[in-house]
């Protein structure tokens, strides 16, 4: 179990890192969720946009669990999310771990569209 985890998160790691050209870290990775979330792609975002687009990314990965569902889109086209039930409280490893494998189930959703 704990292998099979470990292959496939390598796994993402490795399609995104072929494709930026290095290995992106949990932010990287949520930044590039919420850009694809957001469908619309700027050269530049502000720090509060590179918070908001984390944002969307994590409420994003969480629907996938019946943590959140989104509301709708704004003027400006940006996702809006409301909690549908808590998210469990967990240490950071055990956070780190459960989005890992929420960013899994994501990517391997997006490959099978």
């Amino acid at each position: 179990m704990q292998d099979d985890f470990a292959q496939q998160w390598k796994r993402v790691e490795e399609m995104l890192t072929e494709r930026f050209g290095k290995k992106p870290n949990m932010e990287a990775i949520l930044f590039l969720i919420g850009i694809q979330e957001l469908n619309h792609i700027k050269k530049k975002f502000t720090k509060e946009q590179k918070q908001d687009l984390m944002h969307v990314a994590t409420c994003t990965l969480l629907s996938q669990s019946g943590y959140y569902e989104v509301e709708g889109r704004d003027k400006d086209g940006w996702p809006h999310f409301k909690e549908v039930q808590p998210v469990p409280k967990m240490s950071m490893p055990e956070q780190e771990r459960f989005l890992q494998e929420h960013i899994i189930a994501y990517f391997d959703d997006l490959e099978g569209r």
